[in-house]
């Protein structure tokens, strides 16, 4: 396992240009992290770290996330079995937003309510203007009662 450590934000140089990992922490201490399938390339979801979490998917090379909900870590996985196991972890030209690259273990499916990504469905227009959610994928990967107890 790493010690992960950051560096203390530099100057804006040091930062856009430089070779040290300078995460940039929102006012309630966390990173937007975009979740990709490595093989594939698509969205499979969003998700927040703070500097523990995002230490933690480092030293594991699994993702770790924080619950804003629950106010507390999350691996992912650790429940339903679709751990992501990270490949590759991306970030921005200002180092505040992340992109992590993952495989997903299990059924494959990334999304509680259990589609294969969060991204389930895609925003239309129909010809009178009204606005309307139209689904990109049409069946879910599992029930989400078999593996939660709920729905």
């Amino acid at each position: 396992m790493c010690q992960a450590e950051f560096t203390e934000r530099g100057d804006k140089k040091a930062v856009e240009d430089g070779d040290l990992l300078m995460p940039k922490f929102d006012a309630d201490g966390l990173i937007a992290a975009v979740v990709t399938d490595v093989a594939t390339g698509d969205v499979l979801m969003v998700g927040y770290m703070n500097a523990e979490a995002l230490k933690r998917t480092l030293e594991t090379g699994e993702a770790w996330y924080w619950s804003r909900s629950r106010q507390s870590f999350w691996k992912k996985g650790e429940t339903s079995g679709q751990v992501q196991t990270v490949h590759e972890i991306l970030t921005d030209c200002d180092q505040d937003a992340l992109v992590l690259k993952v495989s997903v273990a299990g059924n494959g499916a990334t999304c509680h309510v259990g589609y294969r990504s969060c991204f389930y469905r895609k925003i239309v227009i129909a010809d009178n203007g009204n606005v309307r959610l139209e689904r990109v994928e049409a069946n879910k990967v599992y029930d989400p009662a078999d593996v939660y107890g709920k729905s």
